[in-house]
Protein backbone atom coordinates (compact mmCIF):
# COMPACT_ATOMS: atom_id res chain seq x y z
CA UNK A 1 0.00 0.00 0.00
CA UNK A 2 2.75 2.27 0.51
CA UNK A 3 4.72 1.24 -2.21
CA UNK A 4 1.54 2.15 -4.41
CA UNK A 5 1.34 5.58 -2.93
CA UNK A 6 5.22 6.38 -3.43
CA UNK A 7 4.84 5.12 -6.97
CA UNK A 8 1.55 7.81 -7.41
CA UNK A 9 3.72 10.46 -6.43
CA UNK A 10 6.60 9.41 -8.23
CA UNK A 11 4.93 8.78 -11.86
CA UNK A 12 4.21 12.55 -12.21
CA UNK A 13 7.77 13.51 -11.92
CA UNK A 14 8.82 10.58 -14.47
CA UNK A 15 6.30 12.09 -16.59
CA UNK A 16 6.99 15.55 -16.65
CA UNK A 17 11.14 14.93 -16.76
CA UNK A 18 10.49 12.60 -19.89
CA UNK A 19 8.32 15.52 -21.98
CA UNK A 20 11.27 18.07 -21.43
CA UNK A 21 13.69 16.05 -22.42
CA UNK A 22 11.55 15.17 -25.65
CA UNK A 23 11.36 19.27 -26.02
CA UNK A 24 14.78 19.26 -25.74
CA UNK A 25 15.80 16.36 -27.94
CA UNK A 26 13.54 18.01 -30.48
CA UNK A 27 14.81 21.29 -30.40
CA UNK A 28 18.32 20.65 -30.87
CA UNK A 29 18.65 17.37 -32.66
CA UNK A 30 15.43 17.93 -34.95
CA UNK A 31 15.40 21.85 -35.63
CA UNK A 32 16.92 23.47 -37.96
CA UNK A 33 19.78 26.09 -37.64
CA UNK A 34 18.84 29.17 -35.56
CA UNK A 35 16.24 28.15 -33.97
CA UNK A 36 13.73 27.34 -37.60
CA UNK A 37 11.76 24.31 -37.68
CA UNK A 38 12.39 21.40 -39.87
CA UNK A 39 9.79 21.81 -42.52
CA UNK A 40 10.08 18.32 -43.68
CA UNK A 41 8.85 17.35 -40.07
CA UNK A 42 6.51 19.73 -39.77
CA UNK A 43 5.14 20.35 -43.83
CA UNK A 44 5.59 16.96 -45.00
CA UNK A 45 5.06 17.80 -48.75
CA UNK A 46 3.86 14.63 -51.46
CA UNK A 47 5.75 15.98 -54.14
CA UNK A 48 9.34 14.53 -53.85
CA UNK A 49 10.95 16.89 -56.11
CA UNK A 50 9.32 19.89 -54.44
CA UNK A 51 10.39 18.85 -51.22
CA UNK A 52 13.72 18.30 -52.18
CA UNK A 53 14.34 21.66 -53.85
CA UNK A 54 13.06 23.30 -50.66
CA UNK A 55 15.18 21.40 -48.71
CA UNK A 56 18.29 22.07 -50.59
CA UNK A 57 17.12 26.00 -50.38
CA UNK A 58 16.81 25.84 -46.73
CA UNK A 59 18.83 23.37 -45.40
CA UNK A 60 22.15 22.79 -47.88
CA UNK A 61 24.94 23.63 -46.28
CA UNK A 62 26.07 26.55 -49.07
CA UNK A 63 23.97 29.07 -50.83
CA UNK A 64 23.40 27.70 -54.38
CA UNK A 65 21.68 29.31 -57.51
CA UNK A 66 18.07 27.27 -57.30
CA UNK A 67 17.29 28.87 -60.74
CA UNK A 68 20.28 27.26 -61.86
CA UNK A 69 19.45 23.62 -60.54
CA UNK A 70 16.08 24.28 -61.86
CA UNK A 71 17.56 24.48 -65.81
CA UNK A 72 19.85 21.66 -65.16
CA UNK A 73 16.57 19.22 -63.74
CA UNK A 74 13.75 19.94 -66.23
CA UNK A 75 15.74 19.11 -69.67
CA UNK A 76 16.74 15.91 -67.86
CA UNK A 77 12.76 15.08 -66.89
CA UNK A 78 12.15 15.95 -70.20
CA UNK A 79 14.57 13.57 -71.96
CA UNK A 80 13.17 10.51 -70.19
CA UNK A 81 9.59 11.10 -71.60
CA UNK A 82 10.70 11.05 -75.53
CA UNK A 83 13.69 12.50 -77.63
CA UNK A 84 11.09 15.91 -79.31
CA UNK A 85 9.73 16.68 -75.83
CA UNK A 86 12.21 19.91 -75.04
CA UNK A 87 12.59 22.80 -72.58
CA UNK A 88 14.10 25.89 -74.13
CA UNK A 89 15.25 28.51 -71.69
CA UNK A 90 14.23 31.95 -71.76
CA UNK A 91 17.08 33.24 -73.79
CA UNK A 92 17.29 31.05 -76.61
CA UNK A 93 13.62 30.81 -77.05
CA UNK A 94 13.91 34.12 -79.92
CA UNK A 95 16.12 32.31 -81.52
CA UNK A 96 14.47 28.82 -81.64
CA UNK A 97 11.35 30.41 -82.81
CA UNK A 98 12.83 32.35 -85.62
CA UNK A 99 12.73 29.21 -88.03
CA UNK A 100 8.95 29.11 -87.62
CA UNK A 101 8.43 32.51 -87.20
CA UNK A 102 10.29 33.32 -90.95
CA UNK A 103 12.07 36.26 -89.73
CA UNK A 104 14.28 37.75 -87.63
CA UNK A 105 16.35 41.50 -87.25
CA UNK A 106 19.31 41.61 -89.53
CA UNK A 107 20.64 43.34 -92.39
CA UNK A 108 19.85 41.31 -95.58
CA UNK A 109 22.94 39.43 -96.46
CA UNK A 110 24.14 35.79 -96.90
CA UNK A 111 27.37 35.55 -96.75
CA UNK A 112 29.98 32.91 -96.31
CA UNK A 113 34.15 32.69 -94.62
CA UNK A 114 36.41 33.31 -97.15
CA UNK A 115 39.96 33.16 -95.95
CA UNK A 116 39.02 34.57 -92.45
CA UNK A 117 36.95 37.19 -94.41
CA UNK A 118 33.41 37.64 -94.48
CA UNK A 119 32.30 37.85 -98.11
CA UNK A 120 29.10 39.12 -99.10
CA UNK A 121 27.42 36.46 -101.51
CA UNK A 122 24.08 37.78 -101.91
CA UNK A 123 22.07 41.18 -100.75
CA UNK A 124 18.20 40.33 -100.11
CA UNK A 125 16.31 42.60 -102.63
CA UNK A 126 14.83 44.74 -100.94
CA UNK A 127 16.42 44.52 -97.51
CA UNK A 128 18.85 47.06 -95.84
CA UNK A 129 21.98 46.07 -96.95
CA UNK A 130 20.29 46.69 -100.77
CA UNK A 131 18.57 50.12 -99.54
CA UNK A 132 22.55 51.43 -98.55
CA UNK A 133 24.33 50.02 -101.43
CA UNK A 134 26.04 46.67 -100.37
CA UNK A 135 26.84 44.34 -102.76
CA UNK A 136 27.68 41.27 -103.72
CA UNK A 137 31.42 40.43 -103.46
CA UNK A 138 31.54 42.96 -100.36
CA UNK A 139 33.92 41.94 -97.64
CA UNK A 140 32.77 43.15 -94.36
CA UNK A 141 35.66 43.72 -92.64
CA UNK A 142 34.64 45.86 -89.42
CA UNK A 143 31.65 45.99 -87.45
CA UNK A 144 30.77 49.03 -85.22
CA UNK A 145 34.38 50.14 -85.35
CA UNK A 146 36.04 46.55 -84.59
CA UNK A 147 38.09 43.99 -86.60
CA UNK A 148 36.33 41.18 -87.88
CA UNK A 149 38.89 39.95 -91.25
CA UNK A 150 41.68 37.61 -89.87
CA UNK A 151 40.54 37.24 -86.64
CA UNK A 152 39.11 33.10 -87.09
CA UNK A 153 35.77 34.54 -86.20
CA UNK A 154 32.89 31.79 -86.63
CA UNK A 155 29.80 32.29 -88.88
CA UNK A 156 27.99 32.43 -85.48
CA UNK A 157 29.63 35.17 -83.68
CA UNK A 158 29.56 36.94 -87.20
CA UNK A 159 26.03 36.19 -87.16
CA UNK A 160 25.50 37.56 -83.54
CA UNK A 161 27.38 40.94 -84.53
CA UNK A 162 25.11 41.41 -87.80
CA UNK A 163 21.63 40.41 -86.22
CA UNK A 164 19.95 42.67 -83.65
CA UNK A 165 17.21 44.28 -82.96
CA UNK A 166 14.63 45.50 -85.51
CA UNK A 167 15.30 49.29 -86.08
CA UNK A 168 18.65 49.39 -84.42
CA UNK A 169 21.80 50.78 -86.75
CA UNK A 170 24.97 48.39 -86.78
CA UNK A 171 28.06 50.15 -88.84
CA UNK A 172 30.01 48.27 -91.08
CA UNK A 173 33.31 48.71 -92.72
CA UNK A 174 33.36 47.29 -96.46
CA UNK A 175 36.48 46.18 -98.68
CA UNK A 176 35.04 46.41 -102.10
CA UNK A 177 37.34 45.35 -105.13
CA UNK A 178 39.77 47.25 -107.15
CA UNK A 179 39.16 49.86 -104.13
CA UNK A 180 41.81 49.46 -101.36
CA UNK A 181 40.17 52.11 -98.95
CA UNK A 182 37.02 50.86 -96.46
CA UNK A 183 34.05 52.07 -97.26
CA UNK A 184 31.56 52.72 -94.11
CA UNK A 185 27.76 52.15 -94.35
CA UNK A 186 25.38 52.53 -91.60
CA UNK A 187 22.70 50.10 -91.90
CA UNK A 188 19.13 49.97 -89.82
CA UNK A 189 18.23 46.12 -89.08
CA UNK A 190 14.86 45.34 -90.19
CA UNK A 191 13.17 42.36 -90.84
CA UNK A 192 14.77 39.53 -93.02
CA UNK A 193 12.09 37.00 -93.93
CA UNK A 194 13.78 33.12 -93.89
CA UNK A 195 12.52 31.34 -96.90
CA UNK A 196 11.36 28.11 -96.58
CA UNK A 197 10.81 27.52 -100.24
CA UNK A 198 14.12 27.29 -101.79
CA UNK A 199 13.34 27.01 -105.31
CA UNK A 200 11.03 26.46 -107.72
CA UNK A 201 10.95 26.47 -111.20
CA UNK A 202 9.90 24.43 -114.46
CA UNK A 203 12.00 21.79 -115.07
CA UNK A 204 10.21 20.62 -118.86
CA UNK A 205 7.32 22.03 -120.90
CA UNK A 206 4.94 21.10 -118.14
CA UNK A 207 6.85 19.89 -115.08
CA UNK A 208 7.29 21.59 -112.15
CA UNK A 209 9.72 21.45 -109.50
CA UNK A 210 8.94 23.02 -105.74
CA UNK A 211 11.39 22.46 -103.17
CA UNK A 212 10.21 23.16 -99.40
CA UNK A 213 12.79 23.39 -96.84
CA UNK A 214 10.53 23.71 -93.76
CA UNK A 215 7.63 24.18 -92.12
CA UNK A 216 7.08 27.54 -90.87
CA UNK A 217 3.97 29.84 -90.56
CA UNK A 218 4.98 31.91 -93.66
CA UNK A 219 5.62 27.93 -95.83
CA UNK A 220 2.09 28.09 -96.89
CA UNK A 221 1.88 31.37 -98.67
CA UNK A 222 5.21 30.87 -99.98
CA UNK A 223 3.96 27.27 -101.67
CA UNK A 224 0.55 29.07 -102.99
CA UNK A 225 3.36 31.59 -104.73
CA UNK A 226 5.35 29.07 -106.16
CA UNK A 227 1.95 27.16 -107.56
CA UNK A 228 0.90 30.16 -108.96
CA UNK A 229 4.10 30.69 -110.66
CA UNK A 230 4.31 27.29 -111.88
CA UNK A 231 0.80 27.08 -113.49
CA UNK A 232 1.31 30.48 -115.24
CA UNK A 233 3.92 28.28 -117.04
CA UNK A 234 1.61 25.50 -118.30
CA UNK A 235 2.58 22.94 -115.11
CA UNK A 236 0.63 20.35 -115.01
CA UNK A 237 2.56 17.98 -112.97
CA UNK A 238 4.99 19.22 -109.90
CA UNK A 239 7.24 17.45 -107.89
CA UNK A 240 7.75 18.24 -104.33
CA UNK A 241 11.00 17.87 -102.66
CA UNK A 242 10.70 17.16 -99.33
CA UNK A 243 14.20 15.91 -98.53
CA UNK A 244 15.89 16.93 -95.49
CA UNK A 245 13.11 18.58 -94.62
CA UNK A 246 12.82 18.26 -90.71
CA UNK A 247 9.23 19.55 -90.22
CA UNK A 248 7.82 22.12 -88.22
CA UNK A 249 4.25 23.66 -87.82
CA UNK A 250 1.48 20.85 -88.21
CA UNK A 251 -1.55 22.97 -89.83
CA UNK A 252 0.93 24.56 -92.12
CA UNK A 253 1.48 20.65 -93.90
CA UNK A 254 -2.77 20.42 -93.27
CA UNK A 255 -2.65 23.58 -95.83
CA UNK A 256 -0.23 22.06 -98.46
CA UNK A 257 -2.41 18.38 -98.60
CA UNK A 258 -5.50 20.15 -98.85
CA UNK A 259 -3.96 21.92 -102.36
CA UNK A 260 -3.83 18.07 -103.23
CA UNK A 261 -6.86 16.29 -102.22
CA UNK A 262 -10.42 15.71 -103.36
CA UNK A 263 -12.90 16.93 -100.56
CA UNK A 264 -13.67 14.52 -97.93
CA UNK A 265 -10.33 12.64 -98.10
CA UNK A 266 -8.76 12.07 -94.65
CA UNK A 267 -5.45 14.22 -94.27
CA UNK A 268 -4.06 13.16 -90.66
CA UNK A 269 -5.45 12.14 -87.34
CA UNK A 270 -4.34 13.35 -84.34
CA UNK A 271 -5.01 11.61 -80.54
CA UNK A 272 -3.07 11.39 -77.17
CA UNK A 273 -4.28 10.42 -73.84
CA UNK A 274 -5.80 13.49 -73.09
CA UNK A 275 -6.64 14.52 -76.41
CA UNK A 276 -9.40 12.94 -78.37
CA UNK A 277 -8.88 11.77 -81.88
CA UNK A 278 -9.48 14.74 -84.04
CA UNK A 279 -9.48 13.92 -87.76
CA UNK A 280 -8.91 16.50 -90.54
CA UNK A 281 -10.49 16.70 -94.14
CA UNK A 282 -9.63 18.50 -97.19
CA UNK A 283 -12.20 20.89 -97.78
CA UNK A 284 -12.37 20.61 -101.66
CA UNK A 285 -10.79 24.09 -101.77
CA UNK A 286 -7.36 23.24 -103.06
CA UNK A 287 -5.90 24.50 -106.74
CA UNK A 288 -4.51 21.16 -107.54
CA UNK A 289 -7.03 18.14 -107.18
CA UNK A 290 -5.91 17.69 -111.17
CA UNK A 291 -2.52 17.91 -110.85
CA UNK A 292 0.13 15.09 -110.68
CA UNK A 293 2.18 14.84 -107.91
CA UNK A 294 5.43 13.52 -107.13
CA UNK A 295 6.93 13.36 -103.59
CA UNK A 296 10.87 13.21 -102.81
CA UNK A 297 11.78 12.13 -99.32
CA UNK A 298 14.64 10.65 -97.97
CA UNK A 299 15.91 9.34 -94.17
CA UNK A 300 16.29 13.19 -92.57
CA UNK A 301 12.03 13.92 -93.74
CA UNK A 302 10.33 14.02 -91.21
CA UNK A 303 7.47 15.47 -89.03
CA UNK A 304 4.81 17.51 -91.35
CA UNK A 305 7.08 15.92 -94.66
CA UNK A 306 5.85 12.52 -93.62
CA UNK A 307 2.43 13.72 -93.16
CA UNK A 308 2.21 15.40 -96.33
CA UNK A 309 3.93 11.85 -98.23
CA UNK A 310 1.56 9.83 -95.76
CA UNK A 311 -1.64 11.58 -96.93
CA UNK A 312 -0.46 11.05 -100.32
CA UNK A 313 0.27 8.03 -100.39
CA UNK A 314 -2.54 6.77 -97.92
CA UNK A 315 -5.23 8.24 -100.72
CA UNK A 316 -2.98 6.83 -103.62
CA UNK A 317 -2.80 10.51 -104.31
CA UNK A 318 0.52 10.34 -106.06
CA UNK A 319 3.75 8.98 -106.22
CA UNK A 320 6.64 9.35 -103.55
CA UNK A 321 9.94 8.44 -104.21
CA UNK A 322 13.80 8.39 -102.75
CA UNK A 323 13.91 6.21 -99.23
CA UNK A 324 12.37 5.62 -96.32
CA UNK A 325 12.13 9.16 -93.59
CA UNK A 326 13.11 9.55 -90.79
CA UNK A 327 10.08 8.28 -88.14
CA UNK A 328 8.66 10.97 -86.38
CA UNK A 329 4.76 11.02 -85.42
CA UNK A 330 4.87 12.88 -82.34
CA UNK A 331 3.19 15.99 -81.69
CA UNK A 332 4.51 18.90 -79.62
CA UNK A 333 2.25 21.66 -78.01
CA UNK A 334 4.89 25.01 -77.15
CA UNK A 335 3.64 25.93 -73.73
CA UNK A 336 4.99 29.58 -72.30
CA UNK A 337 6.21 29.58 -69.33
CA UNK A 338 6.12 32.42 -66.73
CA UNK A 339 10.12 33.64 -66.93
CA UNK A 340 9.65 33.40 -70.81
CA UNK A 341 10.75 30.40 -71.01
CA UNK A 342 9.25 27.71 -72.73
CA UNK A 343 8.24 23.81 -72.99
CA UNK A 344 7.55 21.55 -76.17
CA UNK A 345 5.64 18.77 -74.64
CA UNK A 346 4.76 16.25 -76.79
CA UNK A 347 0.74 15.66 -76.77
CA UNK A 348 -0.54 13.63 -79.25
CA UNK A 349 0.36 10.78 -82.11
CA UNK A 350 -0.51 11.32 -85.61
CA UNK A 351 -1.90 9.14 -87.60
CA UNK A 352 -1.90 8.79 -91.39
CA UNK A 353 -4.68 8.36 -93.29
CA UNK A 354 -4.88 4.98 -93.53
CA UNK A 355 -4.40 4.24 -89.23
CA UNK A 356 -0.60 4.09 -89.21
CA UNK A 357 1.66 5.50 -87.33
CA UNK A 358 4.97 6.12 -88.48
CA UNK A 359 6.79 7.32 -85.06
CA UNK A 360 9.94 4.63 -84.91
CA UNK A 361 10.66 3.32 -81.17
CA UNK A 362 12.22 5.66 -78.27
CA UNK A 363 12.26 3.44 -75.75
CA UNK A 364 16.09 2.95 -75.87
CA UNK A 365 16.70 6.60 -75.24
CA UNK A 366 17.88 9.61 -77.26
CA UNK A 367 21.33 8.64 -78.51
CA UNK A 368 19.68 5.99 -79.23
CA UNK A 369 16.96 7.01 -80.97
CA UNK A 370 19.05 9.52 -83.33
CA UNK A 371 21.75 7.24 -84.22
CA UNK A 372 18.66 4.86 -85.57
CA UNK A 373 19.74 6.67 -89.32
CA UNK A 374 23.76 5.27 -88.23
CA UNK A 375 22.60 1.83 -88.17
CA UNK A 376 20.18 2.04 -91.16
CA UNK A 377 23.48 2.87 -93.12
CA UNK A 378 25.22 0.14 -91.68
CA UNK A 379 22.87 -2.26 -92.04
CA UNK A 380 22.40 -1.59 -95.86
CA UNK A 381 19.34 0.39 -95.71
CA UNK A 382 20.36 2.98 -98.14
CA UNK A 383 21.32 0.95 -100.72
CA UNK A 384 18.88 -1.87 -100.58
CA UNK A 385 15.52 -1.92 -99.94
CA UNK A 386 15.81 -5.70 -99.39
CA UNK A 387 17.40 -4.90 -95.88
CA UNK A 388 14.03 -3.11 -94.82
CA UNK A 389 11.87 -5.65 -92.55
CA UNK A 390 8.63 -4.35 -91.83
CA UNK A 391 6.70 -6.10 -88.74
CA UNK A 392 3.15 -7.47 -90.31
CA UNK A 393 1.04 -6.51 -87.28
CA UNK A 394 2.11 -3.18 -88.77
CA UNK A 395 0.29 -3.66 -91.93
CA UNK A 396 -2.42 -0.90 -93.50
CA UNK A 397 -3.91 -0.48 -96.80
CA UNK A 398 -4.66 2.23 -98.85
CA UNK A 399 -7.59 3.71 -99.96
CA UNK A 400 -6.97 1.34 -103.45
CA UNK A 401 -6.10 -1.45 -101.30
CA UNK A 402 -2.43 -1.15 -101.31
CA UNK A 403 -0.45 -2.36 -98.85
CA UNK A 404 1.70 0.04 -96.22
CA UNK A 405 3.39 -0.06 -92.87
CA UNK A 406 3.55 1.34 -90.08
CA UNK A 407 5.99 1.66 -87.16
CA UNK A 408 9.29 3.51 -88.36
CA UNK A 409 8.96 6.38 -91.46
CA UNK A 410 7.41 6.29 -94.44
CA UNK A 411 8.59 3.88 -97.11
CA UNK A 412 8.35 5.43 -100.65
CA UNK A 413 6.73 3.72 -103.53
CA UNK A 414 9.92 3.97 -105.34
CA UNK A 415 13.02 3.23 -103.50
CA UNK A 416 16.13 4.80 -104.90
CA UNK A 417 19.45 3.26 -103.53
CA UNK A 418 22.73 6.12 -103.00
CA UNK A 419 24.33 6.35 -105.94
CA UNK A 420 28.16 5.73 -104.44
CA UNK A 421 29.29 4.83 -108.40
CA UNK A 422 31.02 8.76 -108.58
CA UNK A 423 32.65 8.88 -104.65
CA UNK A 424 36.42 8.47 -105.12
CA UNK A 425 38.59 9.09 -101.87
CA UNK A 426 39.85 11.92 -103.72
CA UNK A 427 36.39 13.26 -104.69
CA UNK A 428 35.83 12.35 -100.32
CA UNK A 429 39.09 14.85 -99.83
CA UNK A 430 37.46 17.34 -101.54
CA UNK A 431 34.11 17.39 -100.35
CA UNK A 432 35.16 17.08 -96.35
CA UNK A 433 37.72 19.93 -97.13
CA UNK A 434 35.58 22.41 -98.74
CA UNK A 435 37.97 22.37 -102.09
CA UNK A 436 34.83 22.91 -104.46
CA UNK A 437 32.76 25.44 -102.60
CA UNK A 438 35.99 26.96 -101.55
CA UNK A 439 37.12 27.62 -105.00
CA UNK A 440 33.58 28.15 -106.33
CA UNK A 441 33.88 31.52 -104.38
CA UNK A 442 37.50 32.30 -105.47
CA UNK A 443 36.58 31.89 -109.14
CA UNK A 444 32.81 33.96 -108.83
CA UNK A 445 35.10 36.72 -107.17
CA UNK A 446 37.12 37.06 -109.57
CA UNK A 447 34.61 36.55 -112.67
CA UNK A 448 32.01 38.77 -111.31
CA UNK A 449 31.75 40.90 -114.16
CA UNK A 450 31.07 38.26 -116.76
CA UNK A 451 29.06 36.00 -114.56
CA UNK A 452 26.41 38.74 -113.67
CA UNK A 453 25.74 39.08 -117.09
CA UNK A 454 24.28 35.88 -117.00
CA UNK A 455 20.42 35.86 -116.01
CA UNK A 456 19.42 31.48 -116.12
CA UNK A 457 21.50 28.71 -115.22
CA UNK A 458 21.69 27.13 -118.51
CA UNK A 459 23.89 30.49 -119.95
CA UNK A 460 25.97 30.20 -116.48
CA UNK A 461 26.48 26.56 -117.64
CA UNK A 462 27.09 27.33 -120.87
CA UNK A 463 29.47 29.87 -120.23
CA UNK A 464 31.40 27.95 -117.77
CA UNK A 465 31.41 24.84 -120.41
CA UNK A 466 33.99 26.97 -122.08
CA UNK A 467 36.41 28.25 -119.21
CA UNK A 468 38.10 24.66 -118.90
CA UNK A 469 37.83 25.29 -114.95
CA UNK A 470 38.62 22.11 -113.82
CA UNK A 471 42.04 22.48 -114.95
CA UNK A 472 42.56 25.53 -113.08
CA UNK A 473 40.11 23.74 -110.03
CA UNK A 474 42.79 20.72 -109.75
CA UNK A 475 45.62 23.46 -109.25
CA UNK A 476 43.57 25.25 -106.76
CA UNK A 477 43.04 21.63 -104.79
CA UNK A 478 46.94 20.51 -104.65
CA UNK A 479 47.71 24.08 -103.34
CA UNK A 480 44.83 23.59 -100.38
CA UNK A 481 46.52 20.12 -100.09
CA UNK A 482 44.23 17.58 -101.92
CA UNK A 483 46.93 15.48 -103.72
CA UNK A 484 45.74 14.63 -107.11
CA UNK A 485 45.03 11.03 -108.20
CA UNK A 486 44.33 10.73 -112.06
CA UNK A 487 42.38 7.18 -111.57
CA UNK A 488 39.87 8.52 -108.84
CA UNK A 489 39.71 11.77 -110.69
CA UNK A 490 38.39 10.50 -113.66
CA UNK A 491 35.96 8.51 -111.95
CA UNK A 492 34.68 11.21 -110.20
CA UNK A 493 35.30 13.82 -112.59
CA UNK A 494 31.84 14.67 -114.12
CA UNK A 495 30.44 14.79 -110.45
CA UNK A 496 32.92 17.41 -109.61
CA UNK A 497 32.16 19.43 -113.22
CA UNK A 498 28.82 19.65 -112.18
CA UNK A 499 28.96 20.55 -108.15
CA UNK A 500 31.70 23.08 -109.23
CA UNK A 501 29.29 24.54 -111.95
CA UNK A 502 26.61 24.73 -109.40
CA UNK A 503 27.88 26.32 -106.85
CA UNK A 504 29.37 28.88 -109.16
CA UNK A 505 25.88 29.20 -109.92
CA UNK A 506 24.68 29.76 -106.63
CA UNK A 507 27.04 32.73 -105.99
CA UNK A 508 25.30 34.72 -108.95
CA UNK A 509 21.95 33.42 -109.10
CA UNK A 510 20.94 31.89 -105.50
CA UNK A 511 18.89 28.30 -105.53
CA UNK A 512 17.61 29.57 -109.23
CA UNK A 513 21.28 28.66 -110.60
CA UNK A 514 22.07 25.60 -108.30
CA UNK A 515 19.23 23.18 -108.07
CA UNK A 516 18.54 23.10 -112.30
CA UNK A 517 22.19 22.40 -112.26
CA UNK A 518 23.15 19.86 -109.65
CA UNK A 519 20.04 18.27 -110.63
CA UNK A 520 22.03 16.64 -113.01
CA UNK A 521 23.46 14.25 -111.13
CA UNK A 522 20.50 13.39 -108.58
CA UNK A 523 19.20 10.41 -108.93
CA UNK A 524 16.45 10.60 -107.16
CA UNK A 525 15.28 13.61 -109.05
CA UNK A 526 15.93 11.91 -112.48
CA UNK A 527 13.59 8.66 -111.26
CA UNK A 528 10.87 11.52 -110.62
CA UNK A 529 11.47 13.11 -113.88
CA UNK A 530 11.16 9.80 -115.88
CA UNK A 531 8.10 8.66 -114.07
CA UNK A 532 6.69 12.36 -114.65
CA UNK A 533 7.19 11.83 -118.02
CA UNK A 534 5.25 8.78 -118.37
CA UNK A 535 1.62 8.57 -119.73
CA UNK A 536 2.58 11.93 -121.73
Amino acid sequence: MQSNTRRQIFMPFLFGLLVALGVFIGRNFFSAPGGKSNSLMIYPQANKLDALMNLIEEEYVDTVDMQAIEERIIPEILKDLDPHSVYIPAKDLNKVNEELQGNFGGIGVQFSMQNDTVMVIQVISGGPSEKVGILPGDRIVAVDDSIIAGKEISTDEVMKKLRGEMGTSVKVGVLRRPNKELIDFSITRGAIPIYSVDVSYMVDETTGYIKVDRFAQNTYQEFLTALAKLKANNCQQVIIDFRGNSGGLLEVAIGLCNEFLPAKDLIVYTEGKSQKRHNVYANGAGTCQDTKVIVLIDEFSASASEIFAGAIQDNDRGLVIGRRSFGKGLVQQQIPLPDGSALRLTVARYHTPSGRCIQKPYEDGVDEYYGDIYKRLEHGEFYSADSIQFDDELKYTTKNGRTVYGGGGIMPDIFVPRDTSMITDYFYHLRINGIMYRYALQYTDNNRQNLEQLTTADEIKNYLDKQNILTDFIRFAKDKGVAFNQTEYNVSKALIDTELKAYIARNILDNEGFYPIIHEVDDIFLKAMEEAQKDR
